[in-house]
């Protein structure tokens, strides 16, 4: 492809990403699976293209806007054209001549530049992206009604924090245990031509670099990896499960943790993987069987109150709530997600924490414990919803994070608080919230 139609398309691409509902990457997968034509090096390029827009959003439009005078600067409501053109004339440094011939309006390109938008790519060529008028949110690129919540989180780290969060995530591995060792898997991926290094924190993860083709590696046909951030390796970890145990994944989505529980439980005892969403849970069949994951049942639910929980009550000896949340921690992997959160959605989704969370605490046998995990960074959706349900139900109480890591992984905490707080800058993973319950023994209660 020419550079200019590896233009059109993402502008393409960015336009389906604004006018649909879906995630980008699966506005982006379908856009390429209905061009198969696009070989894998133009689709690399066009989605670096596209992710790039999407992590610098904020400063685009604001360097935009700043070149547009009087009454239109407030009416600028850009499109993926626009904002490909800042793009490329600020970020990745095109000259203006170079825009000018890739928008020529031939067969799969742009059309012709506008004298206004000459204008605009004159005026923004060779500036840096950055700029001290920029406002917070601006500079690290997200809503503006989250940075209150946002400086309560991180306080003095909050620019570190922002600046790891818009930045490219690397790909984590898991290895299966059920499969064999990670070094076993570090070394068929290193024959595969991919060198992949251990996590610092998960005794499961390995880290590549960059994005890779995984689905030809023999590591990842034969189960012996699983593509999952080591936050999230942790937070399964901290499930702290036995083989033998009774588990439920009360969310469980595309099984993921599922996976990693089943394996740390040796394939012994029973693991229910439990999610509102047939196609959810039918997309996870096919990564159970591949993992040789042989102890998980999957059960959906018509929702967090089905008659299933009240059949199940008090039989579980770990019960793992994986909520859905605003996914704030997640930026790093899908930046498109904070352009579309409204504050509504955060109020509708701690209303739906609470009723998860009281619904799977019932599942939870005395002496068991009910796991807690969030992917968001927000206080709403973490602390604020443990302390609640640990008022309503005084059958619970806090076990520590270092009492559950020293138990689960053994070491130090990374996470001196009550609770394990992961974050990109400080530990290199997603953004991740983690609290464990336990329930008074029978013996103990009054």
């Amino acid at each position: 492809m020419t550079p200019g139609a590896r233009v059109q398309a993402a502008i393409e691409i960015l336009d389906a990403i604004a006018a649909a509902a879906a995630p980008a990457d699966q506005v982006a997968g379908g856009y390429f699976r209905g061009r198969r034509f696009i070989g894998a090096k133009d689709r690399a390029a066009i989605a670096a293209l596209v992710y790039g827009v999407l992590r610098r959003r904020a400063q685009l439009d604001w360097w935009s806007a700043r070149q547009r005078t009087g009454a239109s600067r407030g009416l600028y409501n850009p499109d993926g054209r626009q904002r490909i053109l800042a793009h490329l004339a600020i970020v990745d440094g095109w000259p203006v001549d170079e825009i000018n011939r890739a928008f020529d309006g031939d067969r799969f390109r742009p059309r012709p530049l506008s004298p206004a938008e000459r204008e605009t790519i004159k005026a923004l060529a060779g500036r840096s992206l950055d700029h001290p008028e920029q406002s917070p949110a601006v500079r690290h690129n997200f809503p503006a009604w989250l940075e209150p919540a946002l400086w309560a989180r991180f306080g003095g780290d909050f620019a570190a924090e922002m600046t790891a969060l818009a930045a490219e995530a690397p790909l984590d591995l898991r290895a299966n245990a059920l499969m064999g060792a990670r070094e076993e898997a570090a070394r068929l991926l290193a024959m595969g031509g991919l060198e992949a290094t251990p996590t610092p924190l998960s005794p499961w993860g390995l880290r590549l670099e960059g994005r890779a083709p995984l689905s030809t590696q023999d590591a990842f046909k034969s189960g012996l990896i699983e593509v999952q951030d080591e936050g999230s390796q942790l937070a399964a970890l901290f499930v702290d499960v036995r083989p033998g145990m009774r588990v439920c994944d009360f969310c469980a989505g595309a099984g993921g943790k599922s996976l990693a529980i089943a394996a740390r439980m040796e394939n012994k005892g029973h693991v229910v993987a439990c999610d509102t969403s047939r196609r959810r849970l039918k997309g996870a069949t096919k990564r159970l069987r591949r993992a040789g994951a042989f102890n998980v049942q999957q059960r959906a639910l018509t929702s967090e109150s089905d008659p299933w929980v009240k059949r199940h009550r008090a039989s579980f000896d770990r019960v793992l709530v994986d909520a859905p949340c605003t996914g704030t921690g997640t930026w790093r992997r899908n930046p498109d997600a904070k352009w579309t959160l409204k504050p509504e959605d955060l109020a509708e989704l701690a209303d739906k924490q609470r009723r998860i969370l009281d619904s799977a605490a019932r599942l939870v046998k005395p002496g068991g414990r009910l796991v807690y995990v969030t992917c968001s960074l927000l206080a709403e959706e973490n602390e604020r919803q443990v302390e609640a349900i640990l008022d309503r139900d005084r059958d619970f109480s806090l076990v520590p994070a270092s009492q559950v890591w020293a138990s689960a992984i053994g070491g130090t905490c990374p996470s001196p608080d009550p609770y394990l707080r992961l974050s990109p800058a400080r530990h290199g993973t997603d953004g991740f919230f983690v609290a464990v319950l336990t329930r008074k023994p029978e013996n103990a209660k009054n």
